[in-house]
């Protein structure tokens, strides 16, 4: 049986590097994995979308809409914007952050309110968590998308040192110490 995650945040938040993350740690338990990326303006703050797909034999790196597993976003709106991709039930591990928009602003619209509120009325399972501020705590903003596969590892069965393995074969060794923290308190965060 193939699972799907989907992995959206904004541009510059490290998005390509979680999902390398995580296919990396996928292909080191065994799956078959293909990674799908879609830029839109990322360097200028756009969206940017990963779909991981992975299971014993994977033919598309692409989850057509209302197929997504889990659902990884950086920042809340992103996930609103990927709750099509979302199975009936499906996982939503979002970061609470609010990254306004253009649109927002420039005042030419307004940032949408409870917004995991209405994704868990919508019938996902919401795990929000203060990402931004557990990577603080790390050491740097920057490792918002280490403490989200933190909180993601919670939903798999798949031990921790296995998770720490595809963190120290993807990050720079100067950036290990802090990425690896980020996800002790992402993981930490779910318990």
């Amino acid at each position: 049986m193939v699972k799907n995650i989907l992995i959206a945040g904004v541009g510059g938040q490290g998005t390509l590097l979680a999902s390398k993350i995580l296919a990396r740690l996928l292909l080191s338990e065994g799956f078959d994995v293909k990674v799908s990326e879609v830029h839109g303006m990322s360097q200028r703050g756009g969206s940017v979308v990963t779909h991981v797909r992975f299971g014993e034999k994977v033919f598309s790196p692409v989850i057509d809409k209302g197929c997504a597993d889990i659902i990884v976003a950086f920042e809340l709106l992103e996930a609103a914007r990927c709750l099509e991709y979302a199975k009936p039930g499906a996982k939503i591990v979002v970061n609470t952050q609010m990254i306004a928009p253009q649109s927002v602003i420039a005042g030419s619209a307004v940032y949408p309110e409870s917004l995991a509120e209405k994704m868990q009325a919508a019938g996902a399972d919401v795990i929000a968590a203060d990402c931004l501020a557990l990577a603080g705590q790390a050491g740097s903003a920057k490792a918002v998308n280490v403490v989200l596969l933190g909180c993601l590892s919670s939903l798999f069965s798949i031990p921790e040192c296995s998770w720490i393995d595809a963190i120290e074969a993807a990050v720079p060794e100067k950036f290990l110490e802090l990425n690896k923290k980020a996800f002790t308190l992402g993981r930490q965060s779910r318990k």
